[in-house]
């Protein structure tokens, strides 16, 4: 049980029966009135977003998410299949489950799985990861104008917009949190 005074980002509680991370949290106190704690929880499952208010000694359980390593095997169309790399125990999701997480992750890539209860929720992939670009038009000399981009298409299918000077078949690093470009390799 964690109180509400104690209440820290990215800490998860269990309301209502459902699992939140706490994404904002402020202790206020008004000069009339007793004082509270104003949250913005999200959750976990769904990825909606509330607000909700609590008294400081008011009590919520803290949910346990546990973070598991695992490889990311091939899609077959609808499922993902992912592996254990220690007991070798194999399972799918559907995409519902996995959401944009896999457009960055090649086949045999290491992704963390977010589960609570042995649910799994979310699926992480790795912060940065290096893809070769398939598809992108040329760029031109003297065509430098500042801050200038052009989309390119990754051995993954996903599109990432680059600047002019990148040209097929280069082997890029890309920010998965942001989908951005972030050098050549």
């Amino acid at each position: 049980m964690i109180s509400a005074g104690d209440f820290r980002n990215g800490v998860t509680i269990e309301v209502e029966g459902n699992i939140y991370q706490i994404i904002e949290f402020q202790h206020v106190k008004p000069g009339k009135g007793a004082a509270f704690v104003r949250t913005k929880l999200k959750n976990i499952i769904s990825g909606g977003v509330v607000e909700k208010t609590f008294r400081p000694t008011e009590k919520c359980p803290q949910a346990r998410i546990d973070r598991k390593d695992m490889q990311y095997l091939y899609s077959d169309g609808e499922l993902y299949n992912f592996m254990d790399v220690e007991s070798f125990e194999q399972i799918a999701l559907n995409q519902d489950a996995v959401g944009d997480a896999m457009k960055f992750v090649k086949e045999n890539e290491m992704v963390k799985m977010c589960s609570h209860n042995g649910k799994v929720f979310a699926v992480e992939p790795p912060l940065f990861v290096e893809l070769e670009i398939t598809e992108t038009e040329p760029g031109f000399k003297g065509d430098t104008a500042t801050g200038a981009t052009k989309p390119a298409v990754v051995e993954t299918g996903a599109t990432v917009y680059v600047p002019l000077f990148v040209n097929q078949n280069d082997v890029i690093k890309i920010d998965t949190r942001t989908g951005e470009y972030l050098s050549r390799v």
